[in-house]
């Protein structure tokens, strides 16, 4: 693992995007936030979707972008809930305060479009940067820095 927390590989198609998910969270706690930015059609959505069916315990998991809801939520196992949310469309900062933001910082947030969360971002998270790979349809370049020892075997 790089230094700093910071982990950079190519998922070659949607099932290394699956265990990417799946091995973040294996080690997500409730107060995590995992930030996932990236162009229109990167995977956000994707990774997200492989994210919550692995918290939940269900694969099939139906798992809609919250494009025009802009927030979804799910139960987890031992009472937590993880938050999706996406931010594409959200008009201001002080948005957030309507969307749950306060009550769901008890639980897991993943968000699309972090960049929107403006001074709401918080310094701890799990940062995800994720960018289509040139002439490789459903392949992915992402980034991830944050969470120190958590990525730890990522590479493996």
């Amino acid at each position: 693992m790089a230094k700093h927390g910071t982990v950079t590989l190519t998922l070659a198609d949607e099932r290394e995007t699956e265990r990417l998910g799946a091995f973040l969270a294996a080690r997500a706690r409730p107060g995590d936030a995992i930030l996932l930015a990236g162009p229109y059609g990167a995977g956000k959505t994707a990774l997200a979707r492989a994210f919550l069916r692995a918290a939940t315990g269900d694969p099939s998991l139906v798992v809609p972008s919250p494009s025009f809801t802009l927030v979804q939520t799910y139960p987890l196992p031992g009472g937590a809930t993880a938050w999706h949310y996406d931010l594409w469309r959200l008009g201001a900062e002080a948005e957030l305060a309507e969307l749950g933001w306060d009550e769901a910082r008890g639980g897991i947030v993943l968000v699309e479009w972090p960049e929107r969360l403006g001074t709401r971002t918080p310094e701890d998270a799990l940062a995800i940067r994720l960018s289509p790979v040139r002439g490789a349809p459903g392949a992915r370049e992402v980034t991830l820095s944050g969470w120190g020892d958590r990525l730890l075997g990522l590479c493996e």
